[in-house]
């Protein structure tokens, strides 16, 4: 049998194992049999009397828990069965936290340490609340895009929203023993960086290389940067190819604004605050690149993002205000939605990197020679016969009803 999430085979005890131990601890238990090969098949030891003894107290002293050990024998070998049972709080083997995810131990680290020990007590780091903070203090531009967008999108009726801002944001569960939580100072604060440094979001246009050609910052609560950075981008950012379908002017743009919309908006409720570093959008001519720092859950990778998964925001509170408003869903098909978009458009299917604690996804525009060629030529180009003689016909007729008109005057 191999080795499996829940189950540790040993050959012979050491002291390290406590490092194992305390995973399971912090995890969902587990147990560790000394004495087996790594397929499980028992070998026996020969001091497991003296073990007996000797690991129930380690593991009291130094991780402070209790743990079942027990001595089993098979074909007369005897063998140790350690059962660990889950903790209700933080365990830690000489101050460093271990996590048993999979089949392997992970120490951790950073914002992975910091959202264990939250969770741990029962908070989000979105949850924790802030003193000094009063309803009044928030910022009322914050509140109507709110108001705006959740009842446009349906999310919330006028009954719903006919409320004063404290209750409004009672509703949205964003106090804690009546103080504001994190959440409300980040999504309806003027500036929230005042608490959180580096709440905003970066956007740089970039030529050749590392060349930065210019940029801008988008500074407020999260609702004012999600109400204008797409604006933002795609009116100073991207270029859209004009191109004509007979007389009607057609605009697309390299991406399509869904796919870039839900990115961003990804960013904005999953992004890792307590590392107080901004969102940064890269922009080049042939790709866009959207990076935030975030804490995935415990054995994430690039294909889990990419295949089914229900939804589990790192901040919810964020999360749900991003929902009621009817900026996303909660359903965990952020990326589902983006692909969608992007084959829709005819661009490639973005790509995702997951780095220690941030994530980038890449997006190739669609670049103006992949313009579809039944759209005629751009604006720029020159106008082929066809279309002229089209314009000249309508300029044409469109005179000759005028003179009829004033002839008949």
């Amino acid at each position: 049998m191999a080795e499996k999430q829940n189950i540790e085979w040993k050959e012979s005890w050491r002291d390290e194992y406590l490092k194992w131990i305390c995973g399971f601890a912090n995890a969902q238990g587990g147990k560790i049999y000394i004495g087996t090969d790594d397929n499980g098949n028992v070998i026996g030891i020969p001091d497991s009397k003296k073990l007996l003894e000797d690991i129930p107290n380690k593991v009291r002293d130094i991780l402070g828990i209790i743990v079942d050990v027990n001595l089993l024998t098979q074909e007369d070998k005897d063998y140790i069965e350690i059962c660990v049972n889950p903790s209700s709080y933080p365990v830690n083997y000489k101050g460093e936290y271990h996590y048993r995810s999979g089949s392997t131990k992970q120490l951790l680290r950073g914002a992975a340490l910091t959202e264990f020990l939250l969770s741990k007590t029962g908070y989000k780091w979105d949850a924790v609340p802030v003193d000094g903070v009063t309803v009044e203090d928030l910022d009322k531009e914050s509140f109507d895009i709110f108001r705006r967008e959740a009842l446009r999108s349906g999310r919330m009726t006028e009954e719903d929203l006919n409320m004063s801002n404290e209750q409004l944001l009672d509703s949205l569960g964003l106090f804690e023993q009546g103080r504001l939580k994190r959440a409300a100072i980040l999504l309806f604060h003027r500036n929230p960086e005042k608490w959180v440094t580096g709440a905003y979001i970066k956007i740089g246009y970039f030529g050749e290389g590392s060349d930065l050609r210019y940029q801008d910052e988008i500074h407020g609560s999260l609702f004012i940067q999600a109400d204008r950075v797409i604006e933002l981008i795609y009116l100073k950012y991207m270029k859209a190819m004009i191109s004509y379908d007979n007389v009607t002017r057609i605009e697309t743009y390299p991406l399509p604004k869904a796919a870039v919309r839900e990115a961003v908006y990804n960013a904005i409720i999953h992004s890792n605050y307590a590392a107080l570093v901004p969102i940064q959008i890269r922009i080049h001519e042939d790709a866009v690149y959207i990076s935030n720092d975030c804490v995935f859950p415990v054995g994430w990778t690039v294909e889990t993002l990419m295949e089914r998964h229900r939804s589990q925001p790192y901040n919810p509170n964020i999360a749900n205000g991003f929902f009621q408003a009817g900026y996303v869903e909660t359903w965990g098909r952020g990326i589902e939605k983006i692909c969608e978009a992007c084959k829709k458009h005819g661009v490639p299917l973005p790509e995702y990197k997951i780095h220690l604690e941030d994530i980038m996804v890449k997006f190739t525009p669609l670049l103006s020679s992949k313009v579809p060629k039944e759209q005629n030529d751009t604006l720029s180009g020159t106008l082929n016969g066809t279309l002229e003689e089209k314009i000249l016909l309508q300029l044409s007729n469109r005179l000759r009803w005028r003179l009829t008109v004033l002839n008949e005057k």
